[in-house]
């Protein structure tokens, strides 16, 4: 093993020793070979870095860090100094396009697949900042000298009552590009203040640590900052660079960073260009739908598999202020473990919309793990979208969300237990097959069928597709949660409770008998018949309604007054338990107590394929004696004042 240092007092023509340290991580990059560590000292390093070489095993990696108690940033922008003067609060930089290389963020439009607003090219994927603020992008130099308050991005076409999304600042900072074949011409908006005597930067590099080649396995990125990339919008039927990324490879480490300002994904775990590049967007010829279902079989051809790609592990990071997404990934995230992050204000700018955008947004998440994570203030705060099998989202706070889980086009298993869904809308359930046990859900919940769109499953633990289906939903286990009615109707869907299961059978035996009444046709008439659901146990408080077919459900019109407190680094969560609920005990399920999905037949289980049993609540503690209703295990009568969150 070697050892590399990195410094801003060093050169790329030294040794990279600690006494003639290397001046770039990019020197560093291309020397480590397996089992090296590069050691990286105090300073901004303006660069993207992308590693040349990987690890050999999970023991034997390439160790990317800060030095121990220095703050080591690497950041996507330059700073710029030389603005002029342009008339009152306007002020422009000509630059030469040379700066930016073969990627003009400034020419670059923002755009693809599934990406719905601005429709009129009018995005680009370089910012301009100021003190670390990012500015929004004009249409023209006219908006830019005489900013106006208008709307910025679009509602999802579910929404029943759609708000207005307004910039929330009564000051608009503002900045608009002109870019010919030779030269780039930034003006912005800075309201009275001298960007040369600020901290003025623009984007520049589309990455910040991202390796160009795929197949870079093993790599650990840990205790930088690292901020303020030119990344591009990232579908799924694309290729998918984020700010930080593992560019379709397996093993990788990242953790204890702390990443902010991509315009799009802060850490990308998904495919490459090979499986299709927006190809609906430029072609107009298949839908984005056939091509992602598409790009999985490509993606079985160039060796998606648990030996080659995935497994990756997402730890202990700051991620905030991205434009898209705080993780993103399609079949590179699988197999993989993302816990104890915080990922906040992601795609709350509004400057565009399009449907990929979450906290964290993964499609075919096989056997991921996402726990323990505190995801607020997000547009959604995750979003798991085809093929979540074998995914377990665990422990996990939510708040402040605009919604907080979505799972689509999924056919299970997957488990969503003991979490804290405190926003005001919790779920849209666009799948089927899910276990939902001992969570507190303090929102409504949308459901709805997809008869339009036959989605892949896989046999347990692997990629390989055993199969395609609709989804008709249900098919959902629902044990030992806590609802609460809430105040709003989101859309003609939104209920609270699991009063909106009503009709549907509570065993497969008595689905079968239903189905088998029907005749002796094929698949007509399994549209015709509403999926099993399994219900028990649950408690409704403040209106909300229980399945009309639930054993041993706790119901009360009392107001437990959940309230979430932020305070420094900690998050406390209140609220108000009455006698009765304290004295209601509860079941501890099993592997064996949740059967299979329908389609599916595989079992809840770990990745490793042993069994699971629910008897550990939200902070990781067995529930010992009397077993309750939702994710703590231990309450008092009365007012209750738990830390759910706390800064590490």
């Amino acid at each position: 093993m070697r050892e590399y240092h990195v410094a801003k007092n060093g050169s790329d023509c030294g040794r990279g020793t600690k006494e003639a340290p290397f001046l770039t991580i990019s020197k560093a990059a291309q020397e480590a070979q397996a089992g090296d560590m590069v050691i990286v000292h105090e300073g901004e390093y303006r660069e993207w870095v992308r590693p040349c070489h990987g690890g050999r095993s999970a023991a034997e990696r390439i160790v990317y860090t800060a030095a121990e108690g220095e703050r080591a940033v690497i950041k996507g922008s330059e700073r710029v100094t030389d603005w002029e003067n342009a008339g009152g609060s306007v002020w422009k930089v000509r630059l030469e396009n040379t700066l930016f290389g073969d990627y003009n963020p400034y020419a670059k439009v923002l755009g693809g697949d599934w990406f719905i607003y601005p429709d009129d090219n009018s995005l680009h994927t370089g910012d301009v900042y100021m003190n670390g603020k990012s500015f929004y992008e004009a249409k023209s130099l006219e908006e830019v000298k005489n900013p106006i308050r208008r709307e910025y991005g679009v509602n999802p076409p579910w929404t029943k009552h759609p708000e207005p999304l307004l910039h929330p600042e009564d000051t608009i900072y503002q900045w608009y590009a002109e870019v010919d074949k030779t030269h780039t011409v930034i003006y912005a908006n800075f309201h009275g203040k001298n960007p040369n005597e600020e901290l003025t930067e623009i984007n520049v590099r589309k990455c910040c640590f991202y390796p160009e080649k795929t197949g870079i396995n093993y790599i650990t990125l840990r205790g930088f900052e690292i901020a303020q990339a030119a990344c591009p919008w990232t579908p799924p039927t694309a290729d998918q660079p984020g700010m930080v990324g593992a560019n379709w490879s397996k093993g990788w480490i990242i953790e204890n960073n702390i990443l902010h300002d991509a315009k799009c994904s802060g850490i990308s775990l998904g495919k490459e260009a090979s499986t299709g590049h927006n190809l609906c967007t430029r072609l107009h010829r298949k839908p984005g739908y056939q091509y992602q279902m598409e790009a999985v079989f490509l993606g079985r051809q160039i060796g998606w598999s648990k030996e080659r790609i995935g497994s990756h592990i997402v730890r202990e990071n700051e991620i905030y202020n991205c434009g898209q997404n705080g993780i993103v990934g399609h079949m590179g995230c699988a197999f993989s473990s993302i816990y104890n992050n915080h990922i906040y204000n992601i795609a709350v700018k509004h400057e565009y919309f399009g449907y990929e955008i979450a906290g964290i947004k993964l499609h075919a998440a096989i056997d991921v793990q996402i726990v323990h994570n505190n995801i607020h203030h997000c547009t959604l705060g995750t979003w798991l979208d085809w093929q979540a099998q074998g995914t377990r989202v665990s422990q996990n706070l939510y708040y402040a969300n605009n919604r907080d889980l979505m799972v689509e086009v999924t056919h299970g298993p997957y488990i969503v237990d003991n979490n804290i869904f405190a926003s005001s809308y919790n779920f849209d359930n666009i799948a089927q097959g899910g276990a939902y046990i001992q969570n507190l859900c303090c929102g409504s919940m949308r459901r709805e069928p997809v008869p339009d769109r036959a989605t892949p499953y896989h046999f347990p633990h692997s990629t390989e597709v055993a199969g395609v289906a609709l989804v008709y939903s249900g098919d959902d286990r629902i044990y030992q949660n806590i609802f609460l009615q809430g105040t709003k109707t989101y859309t003609e869907q939104s209920l609270y409770g699991t009063k909106g299961y009503q009709g549907h059978p509570v065993s497969m035996e008595e689905y079968a008998e239903i189905v088998a009444s029907l005749g002796n046709e094929d698949h007509e008439q399994f549209a015709k018949v509403p999926q099993p659901v399994y219900i028990g146990e649950n408690a409704y408080f403040l209106g909300a309604e229980p399945f009309e077919r639930e054993e041993s459900p706790y119901v009360s019109g009392s107001d437990p007054n959940v309230c979430i407190q932020e305070e420094g680094a900690a998050v406390y969560l209140e609220l108000d338990v009455e006698d009765g609920f304290i004295l209601k005990q509860a079941n501890i399920y099993r592997t064996e107590d949740l059967g299979t999905p329908r389609i599916t037949e595989a079992v809840y289980e770990n990745p490793d394929g042993t069994p699971i049993v629910f008897d550990t609540d939200y902070f990781g503690k067995t529930r010992e004696g009397n077993v309750y209703v939702g994710p703590f295990g231990t309450l008092k009568t009365g007012r209750n004042r738990l830390k759910v969150w706390d800064k590490k």
